[in-house]
């Protein structure tokens, strides 16, 4: 049974649409008999006409139908066919420098295809697949490929396009980046919200969700740190977690494996081991975690290190609350802490 002042939480968020919300609750509408995700665009019903629930298949038990605007029996953050579409068509050849016949061959609109990766990932998907190509031109390079031969390759026939190109995604120009190293990134849906992953070939370096607030210079300042370029991609660890986060999410997996890269001060690296051994299920105190770390006074150096985390999930800075019981901050908001402390609770009690 929810809670009344949960319930009155649950419908500000409703009411503001607040995407930080998204799989914590479903809204049945005994009006008409709908249910709903929080986002949903439709008007918004009266509280008293409204019924929470916690998963989907509560809300279906309880008699509601799925609401056909907000389609809550799909994935919230799904991403569409087009997009799936086109991604796997640039993977299959990411040398392709598309033009309308490409779209028309895969009887997809060109500007469908504009809007939505624009709205999906930020960039229109010419820009995607210039990246890509930008990517097998860097793995060019770095294997000892002449630059002009990287160039043609990508199909460039301008020197100057492809130098401006490059290091407009890049960061760097292609004659100081054949040692530079790389470093993918993808889009992984949660059930908390879409979430990107960083990595090379051998380790995960960033896991956030996209709504953190700050996510950009995050971002740019781990980029200043490897001297790496980052570029749309996939790679055995990016593929690695995605495989876990589902896992978790469904509440079968308790301890990741996917390797990591934890970039950071001495006593940021201490901190962060420290809350890997944090037991799923249990939380901690910044005291207790400066104290295990044997500097009790290093409370808010504590808290701090634990803000700077770039491993949202994996190194989980979400069991660590204040002394009083309080959540404190998290960077994935408050609502996402405590879904997810109490996720592992739920998933501990059961493997028992």
């Amino acid at each position: 049974m929810i809670s009344f002042t949960l319930q009155t939480e649950y419908y500000q968020a409703l009411v503001e649409k607040r995407t930080d919300y998204e799989g914590v609750f479903y809204v049945g509408v005994k009006t008409t008999g709908v249910f709903c995700r929080p986002v949903c665009p439709a008007r918004k019903p009266k509280f008293e006409n409204c019924e929470f629930f916690e998963t989907a298949e509560q809300a279906l038990l309880a008699s509601y139908r799925p609401c056909k605007r907000c389609k809550p029996l799909f994935h919230p953050n799904s991403v569409s066919e087009v997009v799936k579409k086109l991604v796997e068509a640039v993977e299959e050849n990411p040398e392709r420098r598309w033009k309308g016949k490409d779209f028309q061959e895969l009887s997809i609109d060109e500007s469908t295809a504009r809007r939505q990766f624009k709205k999906r990932f930020g960039m229109t998907f010419v820009e995607y697949a210039r990246a890509r190509r930008m990517g097998m031109a860097m793995k060019e390079i770095r294997s000892g490929a002449p630059v002009i031969d990287a160039q043609h390759a990508t199909g460039y026939e301008s020197g100057s396009g492809f130098r401006d190109a490059f290091s407009r995604i890049m960061g760097s120009a292609p004659a100081f980046s054949e040692h530079n190293p790389v470093l993918k990134v993808t889009w992984i849906d949660t059930k908390l919200g879409p979430m990107i992953g960083i990595s090379d070939e051998k380790s995960l370096y960033l896991l956030e969700f996209v709504d953190r607030r700050g996510l950009e210079r995050e971002v740019e300042r781990l980029r200043i740190k490897t001297q790496a370029a980052i570029i749309p991609g996939n790679t055995g660890p990016l593929r690695s977690i995605e495989r876990e986060l589902e896992a978790y999410f469904n509440g079968t997996l308790s301890a990741f494996q996917t390797p990591l890269s934890m970039i950071g001060t001495p006593f940021q690296l201490r901190v962060w081991n420290e809350l890997k051994r944090i037991p799923i299920g249990e939380t901690r105190s910044y005291t207790e975690v400066a104290e295990s770390l044997e500097h009790p006074s290093a409370v808010r150096a504590v808290a701090r290190a634990n803000g700077c985390n770039q491993l949202a999930i994996i190194v989980p800075c979400h069991r660590v609350i204040r002394a009083s019981g309080d959540l404190a901050g998290y960077a994935g908001g408050l609502t996402r802490k405590k879904w997810l402390i109490e996720h592992e609770r739920k998933m501990v009690s059961l493997l028992k």
